[in-house]
C-alpha cells in the first residue's frame, strides 16, 4: 500500500484508516463505495493491492458494472487483476463477458496462467462454446499447463458439458491421479448425453478406487437412477451412503426423495422426507410434485396445506404440483384458489406455470378460464400452444383446436409430436376419421415428424371407435415398431363397442402376454362375453383373474363442493350425507322413469335379474357424485364430476362368467369404479354403492328421488350395462349405485341450485349413467360436468357435449 511521505500529515492518518477498513471488510456495497471515494481523493486509486480489493469486493456484492469501472481505471492491470475480473464475472454467471475479457487480455499481450485457465474454461463449459474451448486447450499445451490437475479437470468438465465424450475420456485417462472431482466430472458428462447406465457403472468403481464420493457426486448419480427408473441402483446408493456413514444433507435427501418417487416407491420417498431434519422449499415442492405425478392428488394437496401451516412460502414448482392435483381431481374451486394465491404472491406466469394453469382448467372442464390464461400470457412457446390445443380437443372444441393449429403454422412455431397427440385425440372423441387420417399422414409428409407408438395408438382408437376394426388391425400389423398394450387395448375397446368377440379374443391373448397383471384387459373381454350372454366364459375369466391375484379397479368418482373434494365408490354409503344422497338418487330415479328413462341393464354384465341390474346402474359412482352435487350446490352451479374409468355405455353370459372366473383364478382384480366431486374446496370420493360418506343417507335419498323423477320422465334403466347374468331388477339396483350417481346426488344436496356440479370418475362412464345424467341435467336445471378416464361430458338441459359418441 502506498503511504504518504509525510507521516504527520492528515493523509497518512486517513490512509491508515482505509487500510483498517479493508482488513475489517465491508458490511454493504454503499460502505464499499464510500471508502473507495475517500481512496480516490487521497490519490491511492492506482495501488494494485487496493484496486484488486475494490474489484473483488464489487464482484462479491454482484455489481459487475462498478467492477468494470474500477478495472477500466487501472492504468496498467497485471495478470492478477485480469484473473480477478474473469473469476468474478464467472461467479456472477456473466460467462460471455468472462470470455470477452479473456480475449481482450490476450490481445493486450498477457499470457494466462494456471489460475486463468480454470475460470475461462468454466465459462466456455457453461456457454457450451466448444470451439473456444479447443483453442484454449491448445494454448494450455503450448504454455505447459497440461499436467496441472486443476486445468485438466476444467478441460474435462468443458468437454463433458459440450457432450464431447471422446475428448473428455481422453483427458480423463491422461490424469495420473484422479480425485473425486475428476470422477464426478466424467460421470456428469455421461449423464449430460443421456448415457445414464454407464454413469452408474462408473460410480460403482469409486469404492474400488478407495475414493469417497461427495454430496455433489451422489446427487448426480441419483439423477441417473431417476432418469432410468432404476430403483435397484438407487437403493444400492442409499445403502452405500449408510454403510460409509455419509450424512444426508438437504440436497442429497431431496435427490433421494425424487429418485424413490420417480421410480414409483412413494412410500419410501415419504419415509425419507419424514426423516429429514432440515427441509427447504425444494424438498417440499419435490414431494408435492411427485405425489401429483404418481396419481396421488389428495396426498399432494394435503402436503401442500401442511407446508402452509408451517409458514413456508411455496415456489412455482410447488404450485405446478398443486395445479396438477386440482386438475386430476377436477377441483375447480381449489384450482381457482391456487391461481389467486399465485396472484397474491406475485408469481410471474411463465410458460411452465401458464401451461399448468391451462391444463388444470382444461381437466376441470372450464376452458373459458383456460382460454383467458392463454390470452393473457405474453410469451407462448410450443408447450403452451400444445396445452391449449389439447385442452380444447379434450373438452369437445375440436374445430377450435384445428383453428389454433392453423395459427401456429402461420406464426412459425413448428408443431411436435405432442401437438398431433392433441389433434388426434380430438378427432377420436368427435369421430372425425377423415380429419384424423389427414393429420396423421401430414406428420411425415408435411412436417417431417416420424409418428411414435402414441400416434399409432390414437389412430387405432379412432378407427376402432368408428367400427373400422379391420383397418385398425391392419394398421397395427404395418407399424414400424412392436405394438404395446396401449395400442392393443385401443383395438380391444373397439371390439367391445362393436361386439366383435372373435377379434377381441385374439387381441386379449396379445394383451395378456404384454400385461398379465392388468385387470382392465380381462374386464373388457369378460364384458364382451357377458354382453353376448356367454356367462361360463365370463365366469372362467374372472376366476382366472382371482387365481392370478389381479383385482379390478373399482369405479370411483370425485366431486368438489366448497373447496372440498368428495370421493364416491360404486354403491358407496360411507359419506356423512349418504342417506340424503341415496334419497336424492331415489328421487332422481323416479323423475327419470317419469320422463321415460329405462335403465340400460346391458351395462350390468352379470347373470342376474334385470331389476338388480337397475340397482347396480343406479349406484354407479358418477351418479352418486352427481346426486351429492345436486344436494350440495346452488341450482345455477355447474356440477363437475371426475371419474377414474370410462362412463359405462351388450349377452354371452357363459363366456363372460368363464372369463371373470379366469381373472379370479389368476388373482386379477377389476379396478372399482370411483368418482370424485369437489364441494366448498373439499374433494369427496364415492365408490359403487358406497355408503361410507357422512351424508350417505341423504345421498341415497336424493338418488331415490332422482330415480322417481327419471322414471316419471320416461327413463328406463339400461340394464344391458349390468354385465352379469342376474335379474333385471337387481341390474337396476347396480346401475343406481354407480359412483358417479352417488357423487351427483351429493352435489345436488350440498351445493346451491345455481352451482355447476363437477364430477371426476376413474373409469369410463357407463351408457346408462350417461343417459340418466342427461335427464338429471334437464329436470334439475343444473349443468353437470363429468370427466371420466376417457373424455369430458358436459350435460346441459338434457344434452351432452359428446353427442353420445364416446
Amino acid at each position: 500500500m502506498t503511504i504518504p511521505s509525510n507521516p504527520t500529515s492528515a493523509a497518512f492518518s486517513k490512509a491508515l484508516e482505509i487500510k483498517k477498513s479493508l482488513l475489517q471488510g465491508f458490511n454493504s456495497f454503499k460502505h464499499l463505495k464510500h471508502v473507495h471515494a475517500r481512496l480516490l481523493r487521497l490519490g491511492l486509486d492506482q495501488d494494485y493491492y487496493l484496486v484488486n480489493m475494490f474489484l473483488r469486493q464489487g464482484l462479491h456484492f454482484g455489481d459487475t458494472h462498478y467492477s468494470r469501472l474500477v478495472f477500466k481505471q487501472a492504468r496498467e492491470p497485471n495478470i492478477f487483476l485480469w484473473n480477478t475480473m474473469i473469476r468474478g464475472l464467472v461467479s456472477n454467471e456473466c460467462f460471455y463477458d468472462a470470455t470477452e475479457y479473456y480475449c481482450l487480455m490476450r490481445r493486450e499481450g498477457f499470457s494466462p496462467n494456471c489460475f486463468t485457465f480454470p475460470f475461462v474454461l468454466k465459462a466456455c463449459a457453461r456457454l457450451l462454446d466448444f470451439q473456444l474451448g479447443l483453442k484454449i486447450h491448445s494454448l494450455v499445451v503450448k504454455e505447459g499447463f497440461d499436467d496441472n490437475v486443476y486445468v485438466k479437470t476444467s478441460l474435462l468438465c468443458l468437454y463433458a458439458s459440450c457432450g464431447s465424450l471422446g475428448h473428455a475420456r481422453k483427458v480423463f485417462e491422461d490424469i495420473p491421479e484422479k480425485n473425486v472431482v475428476t470422477w464426478t466430472a466424467i460421470i456428469s458428462g455421461y449423464i449430460g448425453v443421456g448415457r445414464y447406465r454407464e454413469a452408474i457403472d462408473m460410480f460403482r468403481i469409486l469404492p474400488e478406487m478407495g475414493l469417497r464420493p461427495d454430496s455433489f457426486t451422489i446427487v448426480k448419480v441419483l439423477s441417473a437412477c431417476t432418469q432410468l427408473g432404476d430403483l435397484r441402483s438407487g437403493e444400492w446408493i442409499d445403502g452405500y451412503m449408510a454403510k460409509i456413514g455419509m450424512e444426508r444433507n438437504v440436497f442429497v435427501a431431496t435427490s433421494l426423495v425424487d429418485m424413490y418417487a420417480k421410480c414409483g416407491n412413494m412410500e419410501k420417498a415419504r419415509s425419507v422426507f419424514n426423516g429429514m431434519v432440515e427441509k427447504d422449499i425444494v424438498t417440499w415442492s419435490t414431494m408435492i410434485q411427485n405425489y401429483a405425478l404418481n396419481g396421488l392428488p389428495r396426498e399432494a394437496l394435503d402436503l401442500f396445506f401442511k407446508m402452509q401451516r408451517e409458514n413456508l412460502e411455496p415456489d412455482r414448482y410447488a404450485m405446478v404440483g398443486v395445479l396438477s392435483a386440482c386438475g386430476r381431481l377436477g377441483a375447480l374451486k381449489l384450482g381457482d384458489w391456487a391461481s389467486q394465491m399465485m396472484d397474491r404472491n406475485e408469481f410471474l406466469v411463465n410458460a411452465v406455470l401458464g401451461t399448468a394453469l391451462i391444463d388444470m382448467y382444461a381437466k376441470c372442464g372450464s376452458m373459458v378460464q383456460g382460454w383467458e390464461v392463454f390470452k393473457g400470457m405474453k410469451e407462448k412457446d410450443r408447450v403452451v400452444w400444445n396445452a391449449i390445443i389439447s385442452g380444447l380437443a379434450m373438452n369437445g372444441h375440436v374445430k377450435a383446436a384445428f383453428g389454433l393449429f392453423g395459427q401456429i403454422e402461420k406464426i412459425g412455431i413448428q408443431p411436435d409430436g405432442n401437438t398431433f397427440i392433441g389433434l388426434l385425440c380430438g378427432c377420436t372423441h368427435a369421430g372425425l376419421v377423415d380429419d384424423g387420417r389427414r393429420y396423421f399422414n401430414s406428420m411425415n409428409r408435411v412436417f417431417s415428424l416420424t409418428p411414435t407408438i402414441e400416434h399409432y395408438g390414437c389412430m387405432v382408437d379412432l378407427l376402432g371407435r368408428a367400427g373400422l376394426l379391420d383397418e385398425a388391425h391392419q394398421l397395427i400389423k404395418g407399424m414400424p415398431m412392436e405394438a404395446n398394450a396401449i395400442v392393443w387395448g385401443a383395438l380391444l375397446n373397439g371390439c367391445r363397442l362393436h361386439r366383435n368377440t372373435v377379434l377381441a379374443e385374439h387381441v386379449l391373448k396379445k394383451l395378456i402376454e404384454l400385461e398379465p397383471w392388468n385387470s382392465g384387459n380381462y374386464v373388457l373381454l369378460s364384458n364382451i362375453y357377458s354382453a353376448s350372454h356367454r356367462w361360463d366364459e365370463a365366469a372362467k375369466l374372472r376366476s382366472s383373474m382371482n387365481d392370478n391375484g389381479i383385482q379390478k379397479i373399482p369405479g370411483c368418482s370425485w366431486i368438489e363442493v366448497d373447496g372440498v373434494v368428495h370421493e364416491f365408490l360404486v354403491g358407496d354409503k360411507s359419506h356423512p350425507l349418504s342417506e340424503k344422497i341415496y334419497a336424492k338418487l331415489e328421487e332422481l330415479a323416479m323423475e327419470l322413469k317419469a320422463a321415460g328413462y329405462i335403465p340400460s341393464t346391458d351395462f350390468v354384465l352379470f347373470d342376474i335379474e334385470e331389476e338388480e341390474k337397475e340397482h347396480f346402474l343406479g349406484c354407479h359412482s358418477e351418479k352418486l357424485a352427481i346426486a351429492f352435487g345436486l344436494i350440495s350446490t346452488s341450482p345455477k352451479d355447474v356440477i363437475r364430476v371426475v371419474k377414474n374409468l370410462r362412463v359405462c355405455a351388450s349377452h354371452r353370459w357363459d363366456e363372460a362368467a368363464k372369463l371373470r372366473s379366469s381373472m379370479n383364478d389368476n388373482g386379477i382384480q377389476k379396478i372399482p369404479g370411483c368418482s370424485w366431486i369437489e364441494v366448498d374446496g373439499v374433494v369427496h370420493e364415492f365408490l359403487v354403492g358406497d355408503k361410507s360418506h357422512p351424508l350417505s343417507e341423504k345421498i341415497y335419498a336424493k338418488l331415490e328421488e332422482l330415480a322417481m323423477e327419471l322414471k316419471a320422465a320416461g327413463y328406463i334403466p339400461s340394464t344391458d350395462f349390468v354385465l352379469f347374468d342376474i335379474e333385471e331388477e337387481e341390474k337396476e339396483h347396480f346401475l343406481g349405485c354407480h359412483s358417479e350417481k352417488l357423487a351427483i346426488a351429493f352435489g345436488l344436496i350440498s351445493t346451491s341450485p345455481k352451482d355447476v356440479i363437477r364430477v371426476v370418475k376413474n373409469l369410463r362412464v357407463c351408457g346408462d349413467c350417461h343417459e340418466a345424467i342427461k335427464l338429471i341435467s334437464k329436470f334439475t336445471g343444473r349443468e353437470i360436468i363429468v370427466r371420466d378416464n376417457n373424455r369430458f361430458h358436459s350435460f346441459i338441459d338434457g344434452s351432452c357435449s359428446c353427442r353420445d359418441y364416446w
